[in-house]
Order: C-alpha cells, then structure tokens, then sequence
C-alpha cells in the first residue's frame, strides 16, 4: 500500500485507499462524493456488461443470483470489520453490479426502456430528499430515525422470511400484484427515500471529526440505500404495469 502511494495515479492513492491507522486526516464531504462517484461508476460498468451479456443469450442467472448472495456476504463482513471498508466497497460495488446488471436486463426484456425511468426517478429522489434535509425541511431527530430505522429492519426481515419460504415453494405475497404487495412496495420504497436522510445526517455529524476511512463507510452506507431505492421503485413501476 505504501508503493501504491507514491504513484501519480489519483486512483491508486492514498486518497482511494486509506490506511486507518497511518491517516490522521478527517472525513469530508468532498471525499465521500468522489468514492460514492467511483463506486456507482463500477456498479454501472459492471450492469452494463451483464446486461449485454443477457442480450447476446448468456445465461446470466447465477451472475445475479452469485452479485445478491456476495453483495450480503461483504455487507455483513463490513458491519464487523469497518477498518477493511476502503477494500470491501469496491467489492460490494462489483457484487451489486451484477445482481442490478441481471436485474435491470431481465425487467428490460418486459418492459421496455423502464429501467431508464426508475434511474431517472431514482435520481430526482435523491435530490429531493437532500433539498429536504439541507433546507431542514426535513429535521432527522431521534425519535425519526428510530422509526426509520425500525420500519426498515421490519422490511429487511419480511424480505428475508419471503426468500427463506420461496424454497420451500411459498411465494410470498410482497411478490405478487396485489394492492397488498403493491402498498408493501410503496411503503419500501418511501423508507428506502427517507433513509437517505440517515446517510445525509451521518454526513453532516462525522465530516472533519471522524477519520478518513469512515469515508468508505459512508458511501457504503450510500449505495445500499441507493441501490435499494432503486430496485424498489422499479419493482413498483413493474407491479404498476401489470396492474394497469
């Protein structure tokens, strides 16, 4: 790590791939901006790949299936192991880039150009919510992010019975296009905005106090919410199009 350092290459220094316990430099938004860049243009190449690979008639099942199980697998090392976050999000960026290159191909093929509009509704999301939170519109207090937080545990944890049920050959409601599965979506995809609030005020409490690496921390934090805004409204627009 230290030759890597002496490179003029901005990719491969210190700045990317921080030491904890060599850096005394602190956390800043700029930082955070710059890494989360970096790991959405690695998702993004990534998907873009598998998705060609699907449209040439590759089977690209166990790429997805293989980027959600790595995706989870490195999300739970990270949560345990926070000094290796500067190596592991790039990993998890490579994993969600092929669970969302399998994911948008396969909604692709059914709906065509959808993917485009639930990226486009993903990003004005995002920016909305942080004109919320920066013109304090929005005001994350305890009692709001204990219940963000409890509300997206609960949803965390019906996702995981659901996937647990469907090999045993129960499909759970939250999968089909009832107005059941479709109010479960929306109330997802509505926490899933609002924790981009979390990530925001973890931003704003940390930014020249913590240390450097917490940077990678947050852009972890960043892409999961993200990522999960964005499967989420597309999986609405896709139920919608059924539906109607």
């Amino acid at each position: 790590m230290r030759a890597l350092d002496k490179t003029s290459n901005p990719v491969f220094t210190g700045y990317f791939w921080d030491d904890p316990k060599d850096s005394q430099r602190k956390l800043t938004v700029g930082g955070i901006l710059i890494k989360t860049l970096f790991s959405l243009a690695i998702i993004t190449a990534i998907a873009v790949g598998i998705w060609k690979l699907h449209s040439t008639g590759t089977n690209i099942k166990w790429y997805t299936t293989g980027g959600m199980l790595g995706a989870i697998v490195i999300s739970i090392i990270i949560s345990v192991r926070k000094h290796w976050a500067h190596i592991l999000v790039p990993l998890y960026a490579v994993a969600k880039g092929f669970m969302l290159g399998g994911i948008t191909a396969y909604a692709h093929d059914r709906f065509p150009n959808m993917p485009y509009q639930a990226i486009g509704v993903t990003i004005v999301t995002f920016f909305v919510v942080l004109t919320l939170y920066q013109t304090r519109i929005i005001v994350v207090t305890k009692k709001l992010r204990s219940v963000i937080i409890t509300v997206c545990a609960s949803i965390f944890v019906v996702y995981i019975i659901s996937w647990i049920l469907g090999f045993f050959g129960i499909k759970s409601f939250i999968w089909g296009t009832s107005w059941i599965a479709i109010a479960f979506n929306i109330v997802a995809a509505t926490f899933a905005a609002l924790s981009l609030l979390l990530d925001f005020d973890y931003i704003e409490r940390q930014k020249n106090r913590a240390p450097k690496y917490n940077e990678w921390l947050a852009t972890w934090g960043l892409l999961v919410t993200i990522v999960w805004l964005y499967v989420e409204i597309l999986r609405l627009m896709k139920k919608l199009s059924i539906r109607f």
